[in-house]
Formats: C-alpha cells, structure tokens, sequence
C-alpha cells in the first residue's frame, strides 16, 4: 500500500508539471491530500516619464539618487502571483476539521547580468483545526490578516499590474499590483488566528502575529524596516459581510493592525515607542450574473 502511494505522488507531480490547472486529489487513509501549483510568464514592457519614485508607494525603477534611473525597462517575469507548488492535507477526527498547508514559491526573473536569482519564498506553512459551529483556529505562516483580502482581490491578481519595471537587476519574486499604491502589503507571517463561524453573512478573524518593529531611519520618515523581532506581537482583526441576492453578490470587509514598534535609529540617538492603528478602507465587490 505504501508503495502504491508514493507511485500515485509521483505520478502527480509529473503530471502537475504539465498542467498547473485544478489540483491533485489523493485518498490517503483518512486524508485527502491535494497538490496543486501555478506557473505563469509574462514578457513587459514598462516605460516611464517624471520622476522614477511614486511618494508613498515604492521606486519602480533601479536608478539612484540623482534620478537617472532607466525610463525603459523589459522583463520576462512572474506577475502579481508568484509560481508555486502547494500540498495541502485535509480530514475529520474527533469531531474537528483539520488541515494543513504548505507551499514553495521560486521566482521566474534573474538577476543583474544574468546571474541566479536568490529569491525564493516559503510563503505558507500552517495547521488549522475547528468546526463549523464555533469557528477555527490557524497556527503557522500566512498571508496576514490586516490589508490581506485586498491583494486576494486585486484586479491584477491573475496579472502584472505595477512594479515590472524594477525587476530587471532586483530580481523580485513578483510583480506588485497594487501594493504601496493602492493599499498596504500584508506580508506573509508567523501567525495564531481565530476565525468565527458564519453568522448568516458575517465572520471576523482575530490573530496575534509576529510583527515588524524596528524602523530603519527615522530622517526621511521611513517605515522601512531591517528585521523582525519578538519584543512584542502584532494584533490584527478583520470583519466581512459576504452578502448575495439573486443577480448580485458581494462582500464588504475592514481590518485592523495594533502594533507596539521599536525606533534603533543609527544616526540619531533616539528610543521610543508607538502603538499604531490603521483600518483598511470599506471596499464593496459587486459580481453580477449575465
């Protein structure tokens, strides 16, 4: 049996790397595995006007500070998505619903000069366990709860969207969408999440996650930061309404972020603390039927 197994998984994987289309279901036992993946390849094209670096948002072209930064720039690279090749198990014991998933996700670009891009993400990695009844528990890495339902609903999701221009000596996983444009990236992170059953349309997800804070340089106002670290957790919270009504469906949600962060400036002497609250705008996604 053990031997018929592994030849079924290896089977899959072949076939996964013909066709990354609806995933793999394997009968293990009591699971029931599922592999799944996605490749995508996109050749751009991105040419710019004005000044390379968007205020508030992110530098979209590799130049310097004397702003001679390329105005063209082609790549062939992932879009928004990354490639990746998940494994995910599910089953029901002792009257709970368990889970798990894990996933890796190597980049398409290179690197300057044609070199081996270092970038390659392990994004997912978590266990969940719950029942309908009272909700479910997620423990592991995912993608964050604050701003998260807005890059699962980015428009260029499927696609590029901004940022293929600065690939070319970056060599980034992906491309950026939306993000630092458009709203705040959720980061993929170290998580504990509560998610509530569904109240006839309504659910919230409560998480204490490992959270950036160490601010890099307080001079130019940056949020960038240079590492984790586990002085304190992050706590983030979420609350939808998935709503449908014949021709339309729809969902409303906002999140939030409470974090304690640490400034260690290396040019100026200075320790302080802060506790941040950002709540993502109410976006309304209407899906109507022909």
């Amino acid at each position: 049996m053990n031997k018929n197994i592994k030849l079924e998984v290896d089977g899959a994987v072949l076939a996964l790397s013909a066709s990354a289309n609806a995933g793999i279901i394997i009968p293990a036992g009591d699971w029931t595995l599922d592999i799944g993946g996605n490749v995508n390849t996109f050749v751009t094209n991105t040419r710019a006007s004005g000044s390379a670096t968007i205020t508030g948002g992110y530098s979209s072209f590799v130049g310097n500070a004397n702003s001679t930064a390329e105005k063209n720039e082609s790549n062939i690279t992932t879009g928004l998505l990354p490639n990746y090749l998940s494994v995910s198990g599910t089953t029901r014991q002792n009257d709970l619903d368990v889970a798990f998933t894990i996933s890796i996700n190597p980049g398409s670009s290179t690197s300057q000069g044609g070199r081996q891009s270092a970038q390659q993400e392990n994004r997912q990695a978590f266990l969940t366990f719950g029942d309908k009844s009272w909700g479910s528990i997620k423990l592991g890495k995912d993608l964050g709860v604050f701003a998260g339902t807005a890059i699962l609903n980015d428009m260029t999701l499927l696609g590029v969207g901004s940022g293929a221009g600065g690939l070319g000596s970056a060599g980034n996983t992906t491309t950026i969408g939306g993000i630092g444009t458009g709203y705040i990236y959720a980061d993929w992170k170290a998580q504990a999440a509560y998610t509530s059953p569904n109240f006839s349309g309504f659910q919230f997800t409560l998480a204490a996650t490992q959270g950036w804070n160490t601010i890099a340089n307080d001079t130019t106002n940056s949020l960038a930061t240079t590492g984790r670290s586990g002085s304190a957790p992050a706590a983030e919270g979420q609350l939808s309404y998935t709503f449908s009504g014949g021709a339309v469906s729809g969902k409303l949600w906002t999140s939030g972020i409470v974090q304690k962060v640490n400034h260690n400036s290396t040019t100026v002497a200075l320790t302080m603390t802060a506790h941040k609250l950002r709540i993502s705008v109410l976006t309304l996604i209407l899906v109507t039927s022909a």
